[in-house]
């Protein structure tokens, strides 16, 4: 296994899945059983969820060292700087590397429900920019990324905003960058002109949600805060009450937004597919 970063080197585009370890009082088998499904659809790589103040950590490292093992493909897990002490994260990234775990997500993640507020506003690490300085500086050995918004952060007043912090993060030692889900494309190349123009060179893999059902807006999307366009509205509300329509529609609709993506030289693209390896496959199908 190699440097994630490496592969956005070679020109071309790099595919990639997002996927989540099983809760922590559930059993590892019946995620395993899903995750073995990417081995024949060979994404370039496999991000793994970990929970807000590493609350699923153990679950994370051992679905992520299954991944490498048995799946055959690289690993970027994610690490969220809510709720670490500087210690926890050494500690952390020494578990890390002992399963052969080197890329990592560097995000701040949320609050987690139990702690106090003294705990929160005393943390190591109030950005997650504070923690990509930490690991690269004290462990080299590992690829660090970063998360960007195309619909912008929500806690940042302006666009400009934005992406100076995002500058911030990337030179602290962000090698490439994952965005948020968003489902209009120009918004993305309006933020890739502001990091053009911002002197930010970080390669970008654009996140993609296929959405499935139409449950998943009031969920997942709507807690992203990113904004649904006119055209994927109308979508569910023409297929949203029948499940197998609005699934073949929701493919249909990330499928062609991928397009356009790749038609515009995008770095990279990342599948917010949640162990839904029928859904990348169909999708991957169409695009690559």
């Amino acid at each position: 296994m190699s440097s994630i970063k490496e592969m956005y080197k070679s020109g071309k585009t790099v595919f990639s899945c997002e996927v989540f370890p099983p809760k922590k009082d559930k059993p590892l088998e019946p995620v395993m059983e899903k995750l073995r499904e990417f081995k024949d659809i060979a994404p370039d790589f496999l991000s793994v969820t970990y929970g807000a103040g590493g609350s699923n950590a153990g679950h994370a490292v051992e679905t992520a060292s299954f991944i490498r093992r048995e799946v055959g493909v690289d690993v970027l897990s994610h690490i969220t700087s809510v709720g670490f002490s500087k210690e926890k994260l050494d500690s952390s990234l020494d578990i890390f590397r002992e399963n052969g775990i080197e890329n990592v997500l560097a995000l701040r993640g949320d609050r987690p429900k139990d702690m106090t507020d003294e705990e929160y506003d005393s943390r190591d690490f109030f950005h997650a920019s504070d923690m990509a300085e930490h690991i690269k500086k004290n462990h080299p050995g590992f690829t660090v990324a970063g998360a960007c918004y195309p619909d912008k952060h929500f806690e940042a007043a302006s666009y400009e905003e934005d992406i100076a912090n995002l500058k911030k993060k990337v030179d602290m030692g962000c090698s490439f960058l994952i965005t948020q889900l968003f489902f209009d494309n120009d918004k993305f190349y309006k933020m890739r002109d502001m990091m053009d123009r911002a002197g930010i060179s970080a390669p970008v893999s654009a996140g993609i949600m296929p959405i499935t059902n139409a449950r998943m807006l009031g969920t997942t999307v709507t807690l992203s805060g990113t904004s649904v366009p006119k055209s994927l509205s109308d979508v569910i509300a023409r297929y949203g009450e029948n499940d197998d329509d609005m699934k073949k529609a929701g493919i249909e609709y990330a499928t062609d937004q991928i397009k356009d993506l790749l038609s515009h030289g995008v770095d990279g693209i990342h599948l917010y597919v949640m162990n839904k390896p029928d859904t990348a496959r169909a999708i991957f199908s169409e695009v690559r």
